[in-house]
C-alpha cells in the first residue's frame, strides 16, 4: 500500500478515499467506522450491511459502490499525493496539538504548505466580509504585531476582514493558517489566487474537506470549529448580529477559547455583534498589545518587512507635507489641501505621485489614507 512520510496508509488510505463519496462527511465516517471496525472494512462492507446503516442514504451507499469498482486504491492516493496535498491524520505528531483538544476534532486534514506551522501557537481573526477600511485596515496592522510577536494568524481567507489578517501576518513575512470550507485544491474566492500561493509558501492551507470539495455553504459551520479550535483565542473586527464570525465565536466559548472584539461606530451595523461581544464579556481590543498582554505574551518584536514603508522612499519636500497630513483615517482632497497650506495643483502632483509610489490610496469620493 502507497505510504505518506514513512507511514504505511492501510486504514487510512481506504478512509481517505472514503471521504470522496459524497454524502460521507466526516460524522457519518466516524459512524461507519465504528460500525464496521475501521475504513478497510467499511470500504469492503456488503451491499446489504450497508443499507442497513441508519442515516445512511440509499444514493450515498450507490456513490460508494460505484467508486469502489471503478476506483483503484493505490493509484488514487499516488495521485493525490502527486498534486501536493499532504495528509495529516489524528493519531500522527504532524497533527496540530490543540486542534485535538475539541470535542469533535476532523479525523484527517488535507494540506498544503508547510505541515509544521501547525505546532506553532495560533490566534485566529475573523470578521466581516464586506469590511469597512477602518476594519481592513485593523485588521492588517494587528495581524502584523501579533505575528511579529510569535503568533501563527489563523483564518479563513475569505474576503475582507480574513484576507487583511493573513496579508498582515504576510507583510511581517510570517507564516499563516487558512483554513478552507472546500478542498484546498480549489482557489475561493478566486481572486485571492497570489494570497493563497504566498500563505503555502509561508505557511499552510488546511480542510477536513477531501480535494474537490466545493464551498458549499453548510461547508463553513465546520470549517469555524477548526478556524477556533486551532488556535488560543479568536478576535472578531468587523461583525453584523447574525454573522458567520459569531458561529466561530460560539465555538470558541465551547472549546474554551478566549475571545476578543474589536469596537466601532455605534451606528454601523457590521459592529452590532463585535459590540454585544463586549457587552458580553469579550476583551475589548484596540491594538495587538490587549491581546498579547491577555495571552501572557510580551510585546511585538520587529519582524522583517515584505513591504515598503514611505522612509524607504525618496519624496520631495511638498510629497512629505502633504505625507504628513494624511493618516489612517480617510481625509479629503480639500482638507489636505487646507492643512498642508500648499497651492492645489502642488497637493494633486503629490497626490498622485505619492498614489504611485504605493504609500497612500485613493477612496471613493477624492479620499485619501496611507497605506504604509
Amino acid at each position: 500500500m502507497t505510504t505518506v512520510w514513512g507511514v504505511q496508509l492501510n486504514s487510512k488510505g481506504y478512509y481517505i478515499l472514503l471521504s470522496m463519496v459524497e454524502g460521507l462527511g466526516p460524522r457519518r465516517l466516524a459512524l461507519l467506522t465504528d460500525i464496521f471496525g475501521d475504513a478497510e472494512q467499511v470500504w469492503h462492507a456488503g451491499e446489504k450491511d450497508l443499507h442497513v446503516v441508519p442515516g445512511l442514504p440509499k444514493k450515498t451507499v450507490a456513490d460508494l459502490l460505484d467508486k469502489r469498482k471503478r476506483l483503484d486504491p493505490d493509484r488514487e492516493i499516488q495521485k493525490l499525493l502527486n498534486s501536493g496535498i499532504q495528509v495529516v491524520f489524528l493519531d500522527e505528531p504532524a497533527y496540530p496539538p490543540s486542534l485535538k483538544e475539541i470535542f469533535d476534532p476532523p479525523k484527517v486534514l488535507y494540506l498544503k504548505g508547510n505541515p509544521e506551522v501547525l505546532q506553532k501557537p495560533m490566534f485566529a481573526i475573523v470578521g466581516a466580509r464586506k469590511a469597512t477600511y477602518y476594519g481592513l485596515t485593523l485588521a492588517e496592522k494587528i495581524a502584523a504585531d501579533l505575528a511579529a510577536a510569535g503568533l501563527c494568524i489563523v483564518s479563513g481567507m475569505a474576503r475582507g476582514i480574513d484576507t487583511a489578517a493573513h496579508k498582515g501576518a504576510l507583510k511581517m513575512s510570517r507564516p499563516t493558517v487558512a483554513v478552507f470550507g472546500c478542498g484546498v485544491d480549489i482557489i475561493y474566492p478566486p481572486e485571492n489566487k497570489k494570497v493563497m500561493a504566498d500563505i503555502m509558501e509561508k505557511g499552510a492551507v488546511i480542510s477536513e474537506f477531501p480535494p474537490g470539495t466545493s464551498p458549499a455553504g453548510g461547508n463553513f459551520p465546520q470549517r469555524n470549529r477548526v478556524i477556533s479550535g486551532l488556535s488560543s483565542g479568536v478576535l472578531v473586527i468587523e461583525a453584523a448580529n447574525k454573522s458567520g464570525s459569531l458561529i466561530t465565536v460560539d465555538f470558541a466559548l465551547e472549546q474554551g477559547r478566549d475571545v476578543f472584539a474589536v469596537p466601532g461606530q455605534v451606528t454601523n451595523p457590521l459592529n452590532k455583534g463585535a459590540h454585544r461581544l463586549i457587552k458580553q464579556g469579550a476583551r475589548l481590543v484596540e491594538e495587538a498589545s490587549d491581546i498579547l498582554e491577555e495571552l501572557g505574551y510580551g510585546q511585538a518584536e520587529p519582524g522583517p518587512r515584505s513591504g515598503t514603508g514611505p522612509e524607504d522612499i525618496n519624496l520631495t519636500a511638498a510629497e512629505k507635507r502633504v505625507y504628513n497630513v494624511i493618516s489612517d483615517d480617510p481625509v479629503s482632497c480639500e482638507t489636505i489641501i487646507e492643512r498642508a497650506g500648499l497651492e492645489p495643483p502642488e497637493v494633486l502632483s503629490s497626490l498622485l505621485v505619492m498614489e504611485m509610489k504605493g504609500i497612500i490610496r485613493q477612496l471613493p469620493g477624492e479620499r485619501y489614507v496611507r497605506c504604509v
